[in-house]
């Protein structure tokens, strides 16, 4: 069993330097103030300010075949294209060969609930689609196209999507409201012949999963045994918490809060309108317990929050009323429920977070660009749960072999290595289930999915040097 990182040893982020005092915290080798480490996490804001307007964006198109003179027009635009359509048209599988298909998704947003912003609108959510279409490219050598609609109605959003199908390989939901995110997500999943994944459902909860499979090895326990409560009952949460079930936790020694407290069977008042939170009345909390999220925290090993932004949301003086070596993630964004600090203080064994400036990131960003990458090369029909979890675990995987520590349970995106990889876990298991439109081996899709990522980056890089990407101001 490990001993705590916050009372011992500078290998972790941040430490408590002396018990019970809180305004000297060891933060990356040196001593900061709290005041000097929430002016850190601050900085991001700050320079987003500056750097957003100055690149006006951040992705945009770049050819990927070649204008050797103006002559191949000819063959790229009219007349020669016109070969290539008859093709198509003769056999709409063609598609998938002559075209970029193959490598391009649509993020879609109706930007109601946009991190932790709330109903923001389309072109307040467009920075956020172009820095997951930012994130997919560089991490998992996909092309995507930011697309923020102008409706609310979950039937339009779906009539839209099943539109786009002829033009994507996939398609990625982002930050749509609950319950109408349920409807969506599964009437599309049913409804098309394209892949269509929820990030803020199955992205979420394929990290978090891979966080929960190595905090539990770090404190010495075991994923059947663990007692979880999941502190907001939203689409994140609910996708993470079935997935947890899937992967061993017991429904059972599971609760769930939302707004009105624990859920348990004596919440009719979910029936209605969210029958996800219905469903986890009754798998969850075999014990019946009720109350509010303080009661939610007493004697279990896991508070997994996806809620409302903090800090202060959650109080850190409830960690001392957890099992013994409590794991906690704090996963709202922009700011996590609890500072870390805060949770070192009373108790914390295991913190995590989903920004990148703590120890600890639980964030999609480490899972969707390799999990596409994956799917896309297979060209698999869709994402299973069984999927997921062949992620998760690999991502687990590489962060054991790197050493597990406390305040590093699973890869941060300088591990790159992990999205190849990430990849072909996901594309053999597409395989292995018979959803794939490729058959090929475990190794053929890590070999193509490294080619396509290191080709990405090289890509920046190589602009960033000529100057065609400008020096950042600061």
């Amino acid at each position: 069993m490990s001993e705590s990182p916050w009372g011992r040893g500078d290998e972790c982020g941040y430490r408590m330097v002396e018990k019970g005092k809180k305004d000297s915290v060891k933060a990356e080798g040196k001593k900061l103030t709290v005041d000097e480490l929430k002016a850190k996490a601050d900085k991001p804001n700050k320079d987003s300010m500056i750097l957003h307007p100055f690149y006006r964006g951040k992705v945009q198109v770049c050819l990927k075949a070649p204008v050797r003179t103006f002559d191949d027009f000819a063959i790229w635009y009219t007349p020669g294209v016109a070969a290539v359509c008859k093709d198509i048209a003769a056999n709409k599988a063609k598609s998938w060969e002559h075209t970029n298909r193959a490598n391009t998704i649509a993020v879609v947003s109706d930007c109601t609930r946009v991190l932790g912003l709330g109903d923001i609108g389309p072109e307040a959510g467009m920075p956020v689609m172009e820095g997951k279409a930012m994130l997919f490219k560089y991490l998992g050598g996909v092309d995507t196209f930011p697309l923020c609609i102008d409706t609310k109605d979950p039937e339009k959003i779906i009539e839209f999507v099943k539109m786009l199908q002829p033009s994507v390989g996939g398609i990625n939901l982002e930050d749509i409201s609950q319950p109408k995110c349920f409807t969506v997500l599964d009437r599309l999943r049913k409804e098309c012949s394209i892949p269509v994944w929820h990030d803020d459902q199955q992205g979420t909860a394929t990290i978090t999963l891979a966080a929960l499979m190595n905090a539990v090895k770090v404190v010495g326990k075991k994923l059947s045994e663990i007692h979880v409560t999941m502190v907001g009952s939203g689409a994140a949460n609910i996708c993470i918490g079935r997935l947890f079930m899937a992967a061993g936790v017991k429904p059972g020694n599971m609760y769930y809060v939302d707004t009105k407290g624990i859920l348990n069977l004596q919440r009719t008042d979910t029936k209605a309108e969210y029958k996800e939170k219905w469903e986890m009345c009754q798998k969850t909390n075999k014990e019946g317990r009720t109350g509010d999220v303080k009661a939610a925290f007493k004697d279990v090993d896991v508070i997994c929050a996806a809620s409302k932004p903090g800090p202060g949301t959650l109080d850190a003086t409830w960690i001392k009323t957890m099992a013994h070596d409590p794991i906690l993630f704090c996963c709202a964004n922009p700011i996590p429920e609890m500072w870390p600090w805060d949770a070192m203080e009373n108790g914390a064994k295991v913190f995590a977070t989903g920004r990148s400036d703590f120890p600890n990131q639980v964030n999609n960003s480490l899972g969707f660009p390799g999990i596409f990458r994956g799917t896309l090369d297979v060209m698999a029909t869709t994402i299973t749960d069984e999927m997921c979890i062949a992620a998760a675990d690999e991502l687990a995987k590489l962060a054991s072999e790197k050493g597990l520590r406390a305040d590093y349970i699973v890869p941060t995106m300088d591990d790159w290595e992990v999205f190849p990889r990430e990849a072909a876990a996901v594309g053999a298991k597409a395989v292995e289930q018979g959803i794939a439109r490729r058959k090929l081996s475990r190794k053929q899709i890590y070999d193509e999915a490294m080619l396509k990522i290191t080709a990405a980056r090289d890509c920046t890089k190589m602009m960033m040097e000529k100057g065609i990407i400008p020096k950042a101001p600061i």
